[in-house]
């Protein structure tokens, strides 16, 4: 099994790499969705988040309020701190059932956004950093998103900068380039995946 985390800056194209790694035959395991999962209605850690934020976090259908809680934990680095204490052990634990589920000669993507801020590269065999220039990332996210410029730069000024995702980074994929060319290289880099995963293990040394 090949473990990879997956990252990228809000906007940079993530999803568009982790789409294709999957038609290619890779095991995803996003981390956003495991951590809208491990707060869904009836969950543990829904009751955690309302213990900890109140219930006014709550939408009317008794889910969580997502733009709700967004708007007091982005404003407030204490208040983050403290949803994810509760939020990221919850989507630890999952993240290691699904891995343990898979082939043993299975190529897994790790897809992370955070994987730079929470320092979690030394958990993957190779980090890869989809990589776009800032006003890329600030024209998808107001052209493609609906976000207004304002959000959009609060939102890739909280996290981590360009020059620490690239430091983790041990493929870079450009993502300031057209689709047939990101496609060209996603599949260059699956090849050196799936040989990576189906290499020999070599023994310990003494």
């Amino acid at each position: 099994m090949l473990k990879v985390g997956l990252t990228g800056g809000i906007g940079a194209g993530k999803s568009e790499v982790s789409r294709l790694l999957v038609g290619y035959g890779a095991v995803l395991i996003d981390a956003d969705r495991i951590a809208r999962e491990v707060v869904a209605p009836g969950t543990p850690g829904l009751a955690a988040v309302v213990e900890a934020f109140g219930e006014d976090v709550l939408g009317a259908d008794g889910g969580l309020d997502r733009p709700k809680l967004g708007s007091i934990v982005f404003a407030d680095p204490e208040k983050l701190s403290v949803l994810n204490s509760i939020v990221h052990p919850l989507v630890g634990r999952r993240s290691r059932e699904l891995e343990t589920a898979a082939a043993d000669d299975a190529v897994v993507i790790h897809d992370v956004p955070l994987l730079a801020e929470n320092a979690l590269a030394a958990l993957y065999d190779l980090v890869i950093v989809v990589d776009a220039s800032p006003e890329t990332q600030l024209d998808r996210l107001v052209r493609l998103r609906g976000m207004t410029e304002e959000d959009a730069r609060a939102r890739m000024v909280a996290q981590a900068t360009r020059e620490k995702r690239l430091a983790i980074a041990d493929i870079v994929i450009d993502n300031d380039v057209p689709l047939e060319a990101l496609e060209r290289r996603v599949r260059d880099i699956w090849a050196e995946l799936v040989r990576r995963a189906h290499a020999p293990q070599q023994p310990p040394q003494e």
